[in-house]
């Protein structure tokens, strides 16, 4: 099998979008979203002199990051295909899965029928049932929930099932058993994730945990994904990827708690895998910034992410390529709701063997991706993008 890449590493920087996409509209947007545009603006510029070097600048314009002439990496941007802005839709997207029909969002509430084979499931009545931000939901029913021993349940403009319980009232076993639950339940339903939200503290102090777990409805076969495992290659998910996966495609996974642990995981086993993929997610652009719309959090976290890629691409070797991109939007300046943003999204592809990069245009799909990596490895037509290995090497 010809590889000329032994090992690659996709990054996922969670909800890290470059601009509105064309079909924003389609999705409840505006033409003016742009996650890191704006949160750059709205904080007084940032540095990220490794991205910068690699390109970064010349997706949209990010204020304290120019947009170099001759970039280190190879530039695609990436417009999605697939009817949605969800996690699942995006990351399935990259490995050649096209969501044409979007999951079932129920709002504001979930249907009677749902809620009663939850509760007869588990023995009890849940708090809730509401569209609701994450953190606002606790300041609600957080201490209702210490009273009465009753889930939270809540969704959002995703199409997701999230219930949240106290560690100190609910073990988090039992509640992801009881998510497991859900999970059954849902499938005919067409509901993306459910997705158990651990949490502690007191009320005025809530605090959610990296406990978190989501259990996805499993993507159709023949992903990317399958077919490295199918060769004999190794496939690594760090963070929420196995979840994302429901486990497909993904037979070994990393738990982390948060980008900082995250990142010094993705280096680490960056270093180990002699063949085959590390595919990882950082979530805390998405769960703690961009959903609470903190754009000085998210310009802290991307400069943090940045000082340490070097050391990732060197940790990959000059066998190895390094894919830096984002599964959808979620613009932490955008007032008009708590959700995700439809943008398209970065792809970056740098490796210790370029002596430089350039511009790959426009990929009319996540796929793009997927598609370059499948070529690497000899994995055949996944039957959505287009490769550019050729253009690398």
């Amino acid at each position: 099998m010809t590889r000329p890449f032994r090992k690659a590493c996709i990054l996922v920087l969670d909800g890290a979008g470059v601009g509105a996409a064309a079909d924003c509209a389609a999705f409840g947007d505006p033409p003016t979203v742009d996650t890191l545009g704006n949160c750059a603006r709205a904080v007084g510029g940032v540095r990220l002199p490794e991205l910068q070097r690699m390109g970064l600048g010349r997706f949209t314009s990010i204020a304290g990051v120019a947009a170099v002439a001759e970039p280190s990496a190879w530039l695609l941007r990436m417009t999605e295909a697939s009817a949605g802005k969800d996690t699942p839709t995006g990351h399935w997207e990259m490995v050649g899965v096209h969501t044409t029909t979007p999951f079932s969002v129920y709002n504001p509430r979930f249907p009677d029928p749902i809620v009663a084979e939850f509760e007869r499931a588990i023995g009890r009545q849940v708090l809730g049932n509401c569209v609701a931000s994450g953190t606002a939901v606790l300041d609600q029913l957080g201490a209702a929930h210490l009273a009465t021993g009753r889930p939270i349940l809540y969704t959002s403009a995703d199409s997701v099932f999230q219930v949240a319980a106290h560690e100190e009232v609910v073990p988090v076993s039992e509640l992801w058993r009881w998510c497991e639950i859900a999970r059954s339940i849902l499938d005919p339903w067409q509901v993306g994730r459910v997705i158990a939200r651990p949490f502690v503290g007191a009320p005025g102090g809530w605090k959610r945990t990296y406990n978190r777990k989501d259990f996805s409805m499993p993507p159709p076969p023949g992903t990317l994904l399958d077919r490295m495992v199918a060769a004999g290659l190794a496939v690594v998910g760090v963070g929420k990827i196995q979840d994302i996966f429901a486990g497909r495609g993904v037979p070994e996974s990393i738990h982390t708690e948060g980008n900082d642990d995250g990142m010094a995981r993705t280096i680490d086993v960056c270093g180990d895998v002699k063949d085959g993929l590390v595919f990882s997610n950082l979530v805390d652009f998405d769960a703690l910034y961009g959903h609470r719309r903190d754009p000085h959090g998210f310009a802290r976290a991307l400069e943090a992410v940045d000082a340490r890629l070097a050391e990732l691409v060197t940790a990959l070797g000059p066998d190895g390529l390094l894919a830096i991109t984002a599964d959808h939007g979620n613009d932490p300046t955008y007032a008009g709701s708590t959700d995700h943003t439809r943008e398209d999204v970065p792809l970056l592809l740098a490796s210790a063997r370029f002596g430089s990069g350039g511009d790959l245009g426009v990929g009319q799909s996540f796929a793009c991706l997927g598609q370059t990596l499948a070529a690497n490895w000899g994995l055949g037509d996944l039957g959505l993008g287009r490769s550019y290995l050729g253009d690398l090497l």
